[in-house]
């Protein structure tokens, strides 16, 4: 007997391990990933026919990053690639070891498309998953913020709009966030996935001395 919601369920079995068992099965995750969040044990009449428990589980994470990451590593090993996968922050799944540097890819091409792909396939299940590897959104955030305030100087000092390289969509959000305190400077994403990209636009077309240098 059982009673079930997406991220929790209470079952009646007679070990804990049990529990984890049918609870993995259902929502097709590994045992290890269940978690116990309480056991009340129920005594029969009489001692008759053992003890039962009422276990309560969940998963230790989101089911849609758990799944995720086992698929994640099933292709990783198809590829003979010695890498591994945690989830973290709930929605980051983070993938490192020995061959860490080929998941990421020429400027992380491999890391956006994996994870543009990734996306796509648990878009029915309503989750958007963003992917690191070994540190390496926090290296690129400091990088896009950089290239931001560069195409924000350069589309003032030319007066005309200064295109961007297509972005996940994360990274488009820093570089929205980097300049939205700029008023001389708007920017627009614009294009369809996965060629999506911003646009740094001078609000102001005639040439003036960027916000950059103001005191």
């Amino acid at each position: 007997m059982s009673a079930t919601d997406e991220q929790s369920m209470l079952l009646e079995v007679s070990s804990m391990e049990e529990a984890q068992d049918l609870a993995a099965a259902r929502w097709d995750i590994r045992a290890d990933d269940v978690m116990v969040v309480s056991v009340e044990e129920e005594k029969k009449l009489f001692g008759l026919f053992g003890k039962r428990l009422k276990v309560a589980v969940r998963p230790k994470a989101d089911l849609v990053s758990l799944k995720a990451r086992d698929f994640l590593c099933e292709l990783f090993e198809l590829m003979d690639l010695r890498v591994e996968v945690e989830v973290k922050e709930g929605d980051v799944l983070d993938i490192t070891g020995e061959d860490a540097g080929i998941v990421i890819g020429r400027h992380g091409d491999t890391l956006k498309a994996l994870e543009h792909l990734l996306n796509l396939a648990v878009r029915k299940e309503g989750g958007r998953l963003r992917l690191d590897s070994e540190g390496y959104r926090q290296r690129r955030e400091a990088s896009l913020k950089r290239l931001a305030e560069s195409a924000a100087r350069r589309a003032l000092e030319r007066g005309r709009p200064v295109p961007l390289e297509p972005m996940a969509n994360w990274e488009r959000k820093v570089v929205h966030l980097a300049l939205k305190d700029y008023n001389d400077i708007e920017t627009r994403s614009v294009g369809d996935e996965p060629y999506r990209h911003i646009v740094v636009w001078p609000r102001r077309l005639e040439r003036k001395k960027p916000s950059f240098y103001r005191t």
